[in-house]
């Protein structure tokens, strides 16, 4: 554990990181951790945290918080609890390679306090590099897979030679190889973010260099899954498959054409184009959620199935209210998400509709506006707006209403309903005067035998609306 420094603050709190430096490794996924304390009381007074934020830069003393940076977009994530907060970074990019803090404000006088020096985070792209050769036998190697940062110790490697896997506890890897033979790394936990693949002996070799390592898509769409690849002979056989589908096949270690596959029948299609090959995936569904691999034979050579393909995620789109920012007599203004089972989505561009509408300023998975009751929301991947997700009443004011029509007497029997038709379902509650009434399923509050003492005003509220109000009168027999 590393105890830092307070950069401004009240002397008594304090930034906790258990690392000061973090290599990660590209597209992978990372967490910064952090624990804090304060005290309880100052001067007699309880100390209430207000706020706390991760940041890399500030503006005018203040930091920003990483979460309303736009290169972050459905990026980041805050793990947080009784004094700790993790920052979660997901699809990591080169430039997120920065130093990150921590900050948090409470309501004692210089309650601001800042952890400084932060945690470095560097984020590095596998890379094969030559390290040994042999002048009596060229076709010898010793190669590493390197990186720009230090990765943890405990890490071991995978190499992929001709799409085969084998296994290192060093990042060297010697052999003697072929002219044709060509050559991947990756570390063990982040398997599914390979170094591209490099000849190893020459400009020319086998591989396969898949155009995306993920792909978001909708339920109902189309998708385009493609790779290049490069043959010394001619091919003999070439084909895209599902590795989970294994069981299906004859053979288990033997792939089979995709085409072939009930599961796909009438759905798939590949085109080939000077040297790529594209698999065409109609009418998404959800068992289409997988990783795609491609094969190819020579007379001589077979690429092997062991190199990571492109992993497909099939979604579908919900639209759900996050935050409500403030409540009005007639409108309420709220931040809205858009939300996917893809992860990571940042790459994505958004579309949204207001009450059947597009709205052409926002672009991101939040969508932040007035809304009035009865407005109706939805929201699209750009380029896909034909699969746009279900409308839904984001804000939706609740009703209040009794099961008798005409007078209530002492010792009847009747239902108080509250509810709302929000869409999705808001949680709503029943009061009389300041006191809370327990409802039942769909929102009926039963009144076995009322009596006089029942008699007056009741009020049924809807999570962060305005409530609704209903006076109850009770005649005596």
């Amino acid at each position: 554990m590393c105890c830092l420094t307070v950069l401004q603050g009240h002397t008594d709190n304090r930034v906790t990181y258990p690392s000061r430096q973090i290599c990660a490794v590209q597209g992978s996924t990372v967490d910064i951790r952090c624990t804090y304390t304060y005290p309880f009381r100052v001067n007699g007074n309880a100390t209430v945290v207000e706020e706390a934020v991760w940041f890399t830069e500030m503006n005018r003393d203040e930091p920003v918080d990483v979460k309303t940076d736009a290169e972050f977009t459905d990026r980041v994530q805050y793990l947080c609890g009784e004094n700790y907060c993790n920052l979660r970074i997901t699809d990591l990019r080169k430039s997120d390679s920065a130093e990150y803090k921590f900050m948090f404000r409470t309501n004692q006088p210089g309650g601001k306090t800042i952890g400084s020096p932060g945690v470095r985070l560097s984020v590095t792209a596998l890379q094969v590099q030559e390290v040994d050769t042999s002048m009596w036998y060229p076709s010898w190697k010793e190669l590493k897979c390197s990186s720009s940062c230090d990765l943890p110790d405990h890490h071991s490697y995978i190499w992929y030679m001709n799409g085969q896997e084998f296994h290192r506890i060093t990042p060297f890897f010697d052999k003697s190889f072929d002219r044709s033979d060509s050559i991947a790394c990756a570390v063990t936990g982040h398997e599914k973010f390979p170094s591209p693949s490099v000849c190893v002996r020459g400009q020319t070799c086998n591989r396969v260099t898949y155009t995306h390592r993920s792909i978001c898509a909708l339920r109902g769409s189309s998708v385009d899954i493609s790779c290049t690849y490069v043959h010394e002979d001619d091919v003999v056989t070439k084909f895209w498959f599902n590795l989970g589908r294994r069981s299906q096949w004859r053979h288990y270690s033997q792939p089979e054409d995709i085409i072939r596959d009930s599961q796909y029948a009438d759905r798939v299609q590949v085109s080939e184009h000077g040297g790529r090959s594209t698999l065409t995936i109609r009418d998404l569904k959800d068992t289409d959620s997988a990783e795609y691999h491609f094969k190819f034979k020579t007379q001589e050579f077979e690429w092997k199935s062991s190199l990571p393909g492109t992993i497909l995620t099939v979604t579908v789109l919900q639209v759900q209210v996050t935050r409500t920012i403030s409540v009005h007599q007639s409108y309420t203004e709220a931040e809205l998400k858009c939300q996917s089972s893809c992860s990571p989505a940042g790459r994505l561009s958004y579309i949204w509709f207001k009450n059947g509408q597009k709205n052409t300023t926002q672009k991101t998975s939040t969508y932040t506006d007035s809304f009035y009751p009865g407005d109706t929301i939805s929201c699209a991947f750009k380029g896909q707006e034909d699969h746009r997700s279900a409308s839904v009443y984001p804000l939706k004011l609740p009703s209040v209403s009794v099961s008798s029509s005409g007078e209530i007497v002492e010792g009847s029997s009747l239902n108080l309903t509250c509810r709302t038709d929000a869409n999705p379902a808001a949680k709503t509650t029943l009061y009389k005067g300041n006191q809370t009434l327990s409802l039942g399923s769909a929102g009926i509050y039963h009144f076995t035998s009322i009596s006089s003492e029942d008699r007056g005003m009741y009020s049924c509220k809807s999570e962060d609306e305005q409530p609704v109000f209903l006076f109850l009168d009770v005649l005596c027999k």
